[in-house]
């Protein structure tokens, strides 16, 4: 049985996204050639996903995903999806191409329209916290964006607890409009946000759309320990396979471990990637969860993890598997 899509209500704000998005990095603009780009956006939304991510810097060049990105979407009536963008990495030589300020924020805002031939971004984020400007600026600064119609919300990725608390007393001491939504890393393996991130969050009702669900392909179970890297993957990337190597592919016992799921996705009838997927999706904190895809049959196996809800036997079992368990 295929199950429809689901979609959840995005923090406080009026927007319900689904609970599958698609996003764009190291695959649309530079990887994956516009065309199979447009065929994955055209998958998606014909399976329920209402959510596109992107960003200044995905692409070969600043603003190039973005403009992949929007010229897919618009065979499709406007009102029917969200799209994202994100700002703050370096985008070029002078000291203005960076950072959050409010020359660097405004100027963004009008190159990412221009790229994705659009007249509001849904949602744009600070890509990361930029100790280098005062804080209020910044958020005066989004302020104003929305209030000029040109991006409806926005939000922030991988800020610490600290620092959403900063944001959070700065807005409501000065009257201006609230975050919506934070973007961080979470799933199985990396659960950082949950003590902190997750609890001020949801007291502040500001959504959370994760990324790396998958853990950059290793919950998908293709990587096994002492077997050599699947051909054309990630992992086997150069330069792509650079953090995951450091990070979990030379960790043969942590490998093991994630080929121990695969009974407990099998009795639940999904796939690896599903059942990560899935079990990001079990916090209620959690929107969306954001996957990456090249091709489209990646799309529809991975919407497929939504609606699924996960016995609490199995999820104790995870947690046992993967070091956890309390």
């Amino acid at each position: 049985m295929v199950r429809a899509m689901e979609y959840r209500r995005l923090g406080s704000s009026g927007l319900k996204l689904s609970e599958i998005s698609l996003g764009s990095w190291l695959t649309y603009g530079t990887r994956v050639e516009a065309e199979a780009a447009k065929a994955c956006i055209r998958t998606a939304y014909e399976h329920g996903i209402n959510h596109f991510d992107c960003a200044v810097v995905y692409g070969a060049e600043p603003h190039q995903a973005e403009e992949v990105v929007g010229e897919a979407l618009r065979e499709f009536p406007r009102h029917t999806y969200t799209v994202t963008s994100k700002v703050f990495w370096k985008v070029g030589p002078s000291t203005y191409d960076q950072g959050l300020s409010r020359k660097h924020l405004i100027e963004r805002v009008e190159m990412s329209l221009k790229a994705m031939k659009l007249d509001y971004i849904d949602i744009y984020y600070a890509h990361r916290f930029d100790p280098d400007t005062d804080l209020e600026e910044t958020l005066r600064a989004f302020d104003d964006l929305v209030a000029q119609g040109k991006i409806l919300y926005y939000g922030f990725s991988m800020w610490s607890a600290a620092q959403i608390e900063r944001a959070a007393a700065i807005v409501d001491k000065r009257n201006l409009r609230r975050p919506v939504v934070s973007q961080p890393l979470y799933n199985m393996l990396d659960r950082s946000i949950e003590k902190e991130i997750m609890p001020i969050c949801a007291r502040e009702g500001i959504g959370q759309v994760v990324y790396s669900p998958l853990a950059q392909g290793v919950l998908t179970g293709k990587y096994k320990p002492g077997m050599p890297l699947p051909e054309g993957s990630r992992g086997a990337d150069p330069e792509l396979g650079k953090g995951m190597q450091r990070r979990y592919l030379s960790d043969n016992e942590l490998l093991e471990r994630i080929q121990q799921l695969r009974p407990i996705a099998e009795r639940n009838g999904l796939t690896m990637a599903q059942l990560a997927l899935a079990w990001v999706l079990r916090r209620p904190e959690v929107t969306s969860a954001l996957i990456g895809a090249s091709r489209p049959e990646q799309v529809v196996e991975n919407v497929k993890a939504a609606g699924v809800k996960l016995p609490e036997e199995d999820l104790k079992e995870i947690d046992a598997l993967l070091g956890f368990a309390e």
